[in-house]
């Protein structure tokens, strides 16, 4: 691919990047799951907690982020950077953000993070998040102090 492709190439694949994560926040499930592929899907979220562990298939996925819109229903993206190395045919994107909300005690969340993604001809298929998991388990702690039972749910696991 030329520099120019290359270019556009990355302007798409970021824009699809923000997009999903904003589909993420609007609770819009079925539109981040369409980018996603089927074959050798690998999801990590690391943690003791609810949230965390690793997915191999889009059915536990989709009850993953089910489960996020759940345990922090008005969780919000600011996407800082979005990097984006290689071509359609072996892509690599770095997502730096930070979450936030509030929480059901009306106490604020913030959580810095980082997203690897690996993509293959326009399908996400390997993921690593990377945050603060004291932050993630306390505030799923206090969800469920809170009444969302579902924050000490056990792990969604494939």
């Amino acid at each position: 691919m030329t520099e120019g492709k290359m270019f556009i190439y990355s302007s798409i694949v970021e824009k699809l990047t923000r997009k999903s994560f904003k589909a993420v926040q609007d609770h819009n499930y079925e539109e981040v799951l369409k980018a996603v592929s089927s074959k050798n899907l690998t999801h990590r979220f690391a943690g003791p907690n609810a949230l965390g562990g690793i997915r191999h298939d889009k059915d536990a996925l989709a009850r993953w982020f089910k489960r996020v819109g759940t345990v922090f229903p008005h969780l919000k993206f600011e996407i800082k950077d979005v990097l984006v190395h290689g071509g359609p045919w072996k892509t690599t994107v770095i997502a730096r953000w930070v979450a936030t909300c509030n929480l059901e005690n009306g106490e604020p969340y913030v959580n810095p993070g980082v997203h690897i993604i690996k993509m293959r001809w326009g399908k996400a298929y390997d993921f690593d998040v990377y945050e603060d998991t004291f932050v993630v388990t306390s505030g799923l702690e206090k969800q469920f102090k809170s009444g969302i039972l579902e924050a000490n749910a056990p792990k969604i696991e494939s």
